[in-house]
């Protein structure tokens, strides 16, 4: 006889809808089978259709008019550029990582681009594409992946064990937000940095739900690996990847403290857990990140303008070689440049301008680029002895420039950006000039060529190593009277010193401590012989390029170029934005022309995402509070699971706010309005905790009305504001309606008062066409 099963209070279970009844049969519990066919249907829904319905929604909101705009599109001058440098093999050098502008290029490649076809067309910002560039393909890879960013979020949320209302709402302000939009319609690096940060939080989510599993199931041990290759290639796309693998550090260290103090604690199982997490986080992204950049390097083997950015070896190596057989010994009166193995590896460089201030002499800068102003030639120095044969460990030599005649001088002078090192100048001429025009050359290593049969024959002897040779050697140059060396910083000169290389005099203790072992900043080579007596010895190979050299040299050009992107205060730069302008909403970007002729884009948020995910910061630092209030008291109680939840779906968003968001606060790089995208990602998340909790006492009435409230005013809110990001056909007076802020810039300024009065008679006028446009029009060019 069936026996109903009662609940712990001895009251028998209710047999309301939505409360599962089952009952007993020989002694096994059988689930109520239309209550099972019902959790199947949600589990379908939920696991299934949600997100199928989130992507097809994206997909069609990024799709809406691709082609529509047959114009180079803001930063699609810089990205779909260098992904046309792989197809055209020539290096560059940028900020970046490259793995988003290798997948910007595979889109090219894709979609059929022959760089062959049109040699000349650089992209260039507003230029329209020429025809044999299907620019709509290359867009539609882009969008291929940024319509997953809502999606992912929905799983992130079922993964972490969100309620359904919260759920849809943190997925529909993904979906509806503007600026994930926009930016992920376009050949840029967004929709990459987007998705795999967020693929790394759904990763992370996952690890935590298979926490209690570890060493019982494999499932985590999966996600944990899915956790490292999403860690690498974020952070192989831009290093702000670092942001979130820092959330997913603090997890990891909190994890593995509660995990020593389990009650089941064995060292050799704390042991494979630590082994786990080394090679899950820290190898597999290591070696992903190294990876993309051996096929960086491989793909880029012709000369290009970023060539001159890495060391003289490595573009030696590369194939159609700008740099010729040369003389293997330089002597007196050569004229030679001289490359820096610093973090800013730039050529020696000197010109007609003089420091703003300090000694008022000739500007000393290192160049990228290989011009007559790089080129110096070797004299006699001013007190020692004479240059007597080829250059050698130890001679005493001075360096005049060729065209400003001005000699390569230091003093005790501050430099100009670095005030703790000297300046480095160009002084006085051939006749004029004191001893602190003098340098000593000091070796610090040789490398053998490549010719195995040369390097045995010409090579090992001592007149080898103590002479000075083109691109092989490595040598310092210790300034004769102050003893410090001629360096560089890796930070560049404002706008009067055309943003060029610093060069400073650095002080010999940093130069010769054991923990300056890897410090390259004094270290120079000559990378070729311009003018000599000596005839080219044609039978000498260089020494290869060695790979992990090269890498290391391009994290530190990276390094260098980031620390140039600095405001300067004599630029207007009228595009760049404070911090505190993100979360008011008071700063965006005109992506493209502004023509009635073109269809224009506006880099712009859903204002009401972000106003309302900025007011509920100190909403969300009030709800943890009360709950810590509480729990300290007493008054609420929290086991391990409810803990963990909070710190997954309260505590881990925040971090991933903080540090999307802090670093751009205290940085000194100039800033845009897309950096703070990645922010409002975590924000988002935030915002559905603090409501949830805060309406999860009310009751079922009032919490429907308040999500279903912001479900519609999320709603209303695209809908206004969508022409920003689907675009703006026509007269741009035509928008002035939601123009309702004077830092708002894409239509002329009306106060919302104004505006309202204008919309409405505006949608009454033209609902029909806008409806029709909106599920009719075709976005093919």
């Amino acid at each position: 006889m069936p026996i109903k099963q009662r609940r712990v209070d001895g009251k028998p279970l209710s047999r309301n809808k939505g409360i599962n009844v089952s009952i007993v049969v020989d002694g096994k519990t059988v689930e109520n089978t239309s209550r099972k066919s019902n959790r199947k249907r949600s589990i379908c829904f939920t696991t299934f259709m949600v997100p199928l319905l989130l992507t097809i929604v994206s997909f069609y909101l990024r799709y809406y008019e691709l082609g529509a705009n047959n114009t180079v599109v803001w930063d699609e001058a810089h990205f779909a550029k260098f992904g046309s440098f792989y197809n055209r093999h020539t290096f560059y050098h940028d900020v970046h990582p490259p793995l988003g502008k290798m997948l910007c290029g595979l889109s090219e490649w894709l979609v059929g681009y022959d760089p062959s076809q049109n040699p000349d067309y650089n992209f260039e910002s507003g230029s329209e594409y020429p025809e044999q560039i299907n620019y709509f393909g290359m867009r539609l890879f882009q969008i291929c992946f940024s319509s997953l960013l809502a999606p992912i979020s929905w799983l992130t949320c079922q993964s972490l064990n969100v309620n359904l209302p919260t759920s849809y709402l943190i997925s529909l302000m993904i979906c509806l937000e503007s600026s994930f939009i926009v930016l992920g319609k376009f050949v840029l690096l967004d929709s990459f940095l987007f998705i795999f940060t967020a693929t790394t939080f759904l990763c992370l989510a996952q690890v935590h739900r298979y926490r209690s599993t570890e060493g019982k199931s494999r499932k985590q041990s999966y996600w944990l690996a899915l956790l490292g290759l999403s860690i690498g290639c974020v952070c192989s796309v831009k290093w702000v990847g670092l942001f979130v693998t820092a959330v997913v550090g603090i997890y990891t260290i909190i994890d593995l403290w509660v995990k020593f103090w389990d009650t089941n604690f064995s060292w050799l199982k704390y042991a494979k857990i630590w082994l786990k997490r080394i090679i899950c986080l820290i190898v597999i992204p290591t070696s992903l990140y190294i990876l993309f950049f051996r096929i960086h390097l491989d793909l880029l083997y012709l000369p290009g303008d970023g060539s001159g950015s890495m060391n003289t070896l490595f573009q030696a190596n590369m194939a159609s070689t700008d740099i010729l057989a040369q003389p293997r010994y330089v002597q007196l009166n050569d004229e030679i440049t001289l490359r820096s193995q610093g973090m800013n590896s730039n050529l020696l460089h000197s010109h007609q301008q003089v420091y703003p201030g300090g000694s008022n002499q000739h500007q000393i800068t290192t160049y990228g680029f290989k011009d007559t102003n790089n080129i110096w030639r070797i004299s006699n120095s001013r007190s020692g002895n004479k240059l007597t044969g080829f250059l050698k460990d130890g001679d005493e030599i001075r360096l005049s420039h060729l065209l400003t005649q001005g000699n390569l001088h230091s003093h005790e002078v501050p430099g100009h950006v670095s005030k703790n090192y000297r300046e480095v100048s160009g002084y006085g001429s051939d006749e004029v000039g004191d001893s602190k025009d003098d340098w000593v050359v000091e070796i610090v290593s040789q490398l053998h060529s490549s010719n195995v049969t040369y390097a045995e024959l010409n090579e090992n002897d001592e007149q080898f190593e103590k002479h000075v040779h083109p691109v092989s050697t490595t040598f310092r140059l210790r300034h004769k009277v102050l003893g410090c060396y001629l360096g560089t910083t890796g930070k560049s000169y404002p706008t009067w010193g055309f943003q060029q290389g610093e060069v400073v005099c650095l002080d010999a203790p940093a130069i010769n401590s054991i923990g300056s072992i890897f410090n390259t900043a004094a270290n120079w080579n000559i990378e070729t012989v311009e003018k000599t007596t000596f005839e080219a010895d044609e039978d000498y190979g260089y020494p290869k390029s060695s790979f992990f050299k090269d890498f290391i040299q391009l994290q530190r050009s990276m390094a260098a170029s980031n620390n140039a992107l600095t405001p300067d205060p004599s630029k207007n730069d009228s595009i760049a934005s404070s911090w505190w302008q993100w979360p008011l909403m008071l700063g965006a970007i005109r992506m493209s022309g502004w023509s009635p002729h073109v269809r224009k884009y506006y880099m712009f948020g859903n204002p009401f995402i972000i106003w309302f995910t900025t007011l509920c910061l100190p909403l969300y630092v009030a709800t943890l509070a009360i709950i810590a209030f509480k729990w300290k008291h007493q008054t609420l109680s929290l086991d391990e699971y409810s803990l963990w939840k909070i710190f997954m779906t309260g505590i881990v968003p925040f971090l991933g706010y903080v540090f999307h968001y802090l670093p751009f606060i205290v940085m000194g790089r100039v800033t845009y309005f897309h950096h703070y995208m990645p922010a409002l990602y975590f924000a988002i998340f935030m915002c559905g905790f603090s409501i949830d909790q805060i309406t999860s006492s009310w009751n079922k009435f009032m919490r429907a009305a308040v999500f279903a409230f912001l479900y519609a005013v999320t709603i209303i809110f695209f809908v206004l504001f969508s022409p920003t990001c689907l675009g703006m056909v026509g007269v741009i007076e035509n928008y002035r309606y939601i123009n309702w802020l004077p830092a708002w810039q894409f239509s002329v300024y009306t106060p919302i008062g104004e505006s309202a009065k204008q919309f409405i008679p505006f949608v009454k006028d033209n609902i029909g066409s806008i409806i029709s446009k909106l599920w009719f029009s075709s976005s093919a060019p």
